[in-house]
């Protein structure tokens, strides 16, 4: 985070000259008053006055997320790359490195839970919060597809034996993609049932 440290004789003055330093307004900034004296001048004729202030460029929120998940990765003692990019409506954060099994979990429960956490994080600190999206190497499209087959052999098997099956457990996002890899089929249905973590898709025969 970009930051300067300012003396001048007032507040403003010193904000001003950040500010032009900085090369930003003052809404992307948060100022703190580091010091701050009045005294008599010579002969106590003057009031000589002096102001310290650390003026910082404010994260946005992808960067703030970007720093925690580096944050969360070092303490995990996980080390790792985190590229970001923006998307219409939400934030990727992609983790790349070497031995990152760990971060993922059985059909990604770990790194459902970093999400999770991460996606908490920025809806405290930001009232205008976009969805964070957390990835290891590609293992969310890879998933993806796993997804897709598990809803397509399941159906299949709903259909042949005439009675519904229920999946484990998923996540919100895990959930979505079966319901729609089977939102028209003629043999069966899917809905959820119980409370996230535990809620599991249904698959049923219409009939």
């Amino acid at each position: 985070m970009k930051s300067v440290e300012i003396v001048a004789r007032t507040r403003e003055e010193a904000l001003e000259l950040a500010l032009k330093e900085l090369e930003v307004d003052e809404s992307k900034v948060k100022v703190e008053v580091l010091e701050e004296t009045s005294s008599k001048g010579f002969l106590g004729f003057l009031n000589v006055s002096k102001v310290k202030i650390r003026v910082s460029i404010k994260e946005d929120m992808a960067q703030q997320a970007v720093r925690l998940l580096r944050e969360i990765l070092v303490n995990m003692g996980v080390l790792a790359q985190v590229e970001m990019f923006k998307r219409p409506g939400y934030v990727m954060l992609n983790i790349n490195g070497d031995d990152l099994g760990k971060l993922i979990g059985r059909h990604g429960q770990t790194l459902n839970a970093l999400q999770y956490l991460v996606n908490l994080a920025m809806y405290k600190a930001n009232e205008n919060h976009e969805r964070v999206i957390i990835d290891v190497a590609g293992y969310r499209k890879r998933r993806e597809e796993n997804l897709k087959r598990l809803a397509l052999s399941t159906a299949e098997r709903v259909n042949r034996k005439g009675r519904k099956e229920i999946l484990y457990p998923m996540s919100p996002h895990e959930r979505r993609i079966i319901h729609l890899t089977l939102q028209n089929s003629k043999e069966v249905m899917t809905y959820s049932e119980g409370e996230d973590p535990h809620r599991r898709v249904i698959i049923s025969p219409k009939n």
